[in-house]
């Protein structure tokens, strides 16, 4: 569950008309992501479109004051938490950074090790789909866990040590799930979350409790904007030969 992803494809389901009739103030979308259902709400007023709000899968803390041995820094001790996927949560000072002035290559080297750390000594499950059942990556924060009226950064190196442009909607969902599993946040409570990367801003609730397999769960809103940046056309012709696209191995 890509939640940024989810936020773009809010707005751009009734700005390109897939939303044949959208409603004022908001209009709901119902999308089918690889984690299960997610209900995007996008607001819309006097035919344009704004921010969008989305209603995640359960989200919920699997395992939390994880010690793993990580290479180049010794034992670290971490939380992971699913927000649509599993990311491990770690505060950057551990590694003496910060997450919105420390040098991003930095940042990055501490994350991906942390991730090839849980990957190699921890046992990963999800309770429901073996599918998911895999780490996408490490979130460093700045450790501000309990609940405060100014945002709180992080920074989500995934995949192949990309960083997000975002404060990450599927790591916001994570981390809410989390705080609200350690005592931090209460339902209907909602935070900032701020990119140090970039600043941007999202903000996460949890709205509902529930359960997924035998986790205590909640339901997260996470809240943010999406922005185009360009539109493309693409052409078929029927004598192209690998109009079906090709596969390298």
């Amino acid at each position: 569950m890509c939640g940024h992803a989810v936020i773009a494809l809010g707005r751009f389901a009734v700005d390109y008309g897939l939303v044949k009739e959208p409603s004022s103030p908001e209009t709901q979308i119902n999308i089918h992501c690889p984690c299960g259902l997610v209900k995007a709400f996008t607001q819309y007023a006097d035919g344009k479109t704004g921010a969008v709000r989305f209603h995640s899968v359960p989200a919920f803390a699997f395992a939390t004051d994880v010690s793993v041995s990580v290479e180049g820094y010794g034992t670290v001790t971490v939380d992971i938490s699913y927000g649509g996927a599993l990311y491990a949560f770690v505060s950057a000072e551990k590694f003496g950074s910060d997450v919105n002035k420390s040098k991003t290559r930095d940042l990055v080297d501490a994350a991906t090790a942390v991730s090839e750390a849980v990957k190699s000594q921890v046992k990963l499950y999800h309770p429901v789909s073996e599918d998911l059942a895999f780490l996408y990556g490490t979130i460093l924060t700045d450790g501000k866990d309990a609940f405060s009226e100014e945002p709180t950064a992080n920074m989500c190196v995934f995949a192949d040590a990309q960083v997000d442009r975002s404060p990450t909607g599927s790591g916001v969902t994570a981390r809410v799930a989390l705080q609200y599993h350690k005592g931090l946040i209460r339902l209907n409570q909602t935070r900032s979350f701020q990119s140090g990367a970039t600043g941007s801003v999202f903000t996460g609730t949890a709205i509902e409790e529930t359960t997924c397999g035998d986790f205590k769960a909640v339901v997260v809103e996470v809240k943010g904007h999406a922005h185009y940046s360009g539109v493309a056309t693409f052409t078929q012709e029927s004598d192209d030969p690998l109009s079906g696209g090709f596969l390298l191995r």
